[in-house]
């Protein structure tokens, strides 16, 4: 998971690095976490969301526990290129709310030599690929599957069950609209 430079060129090579997982998860964390490991080797980075998510934050990507990092809110994927200067990492958070093109976008990053790092939920609340995600894990060099913790088993949890009646694919929330469950939890919650 590092920049590598190759042996017989002083060129870096890129890489692209997928966390996923369901809400609740850390996905946010470990994405944080990364960043500010890259910037204490004084690596350069950038750092994008969606500009649809104002949660906690508009220009700032929050974990559930707070940790938050300075990033620029982008309309779209394509945003992303032109937004992106000299730096040599560049972080998306929230990926599953991107558009398909974000697939293109990362790769193309990466083809220039830069370490890409994003985050995202790997499901919507129905248990379906979500978003580019599945597309951006088919193209990562390194995957990350992170857990949350059944909150009626204490299992292992993959699930974010969404406990109002919306029916919508993105719909923004937290601990008042979703909760982290294992697969035997979901399948027992979605038959009643």
């Amino acid at each position: 998971m590092f920049i590598e430079r190759d042996i017989n060129s002083n060129k870096k090579v890129g890489s692209i690095e997928v966390i996923a997982g369901s809400m609740f998860s850390g996905k946010t964390e470990e994405l944080i976490r990364r960043l500010r490991r890259a910037k204490f080797a004084r690596q350069t980075a950038e750092i994008f969301k969606p500009q649809i998510d104002v949660r906690y934050s508009v220009e700032e990507v929050v974990s559930h526990d707070e940790n938050s990092i300075r990033s620029t809110p982008v309309e779209n994927s394509a945003n992303i290129l032109l937004l992106t200067g000299d730096v040599d990492i560049v972080g998306i958070d929230e990926a599953q709310f991107f558009d398909k093109g974000l697939v293109d976008v990362v790769v193309t990053l990466a083809n220039m030599g830069i370490r890409v790092i994003i985050a995202g939920l790997d499901m919507d609340f129905k248990g379906k690929p979500f978003g580019p995600m599945p597309d951006l894990m088919a193209v990562a060099d390194f995957v990350t599957k992170v857990h949350a913790i059944c909150v009626h088993c204490g299992n292992i949890a993959q699930f974010s069950h969404r406990t109002s009646d919306k029916e919508q694919v993105v719909l923004l929330g937290e601990k008042d609209i979703y909760e982290p469950l294992c697969r035997s939890c979901y399948l027992k919650a979605h038959l009643k």
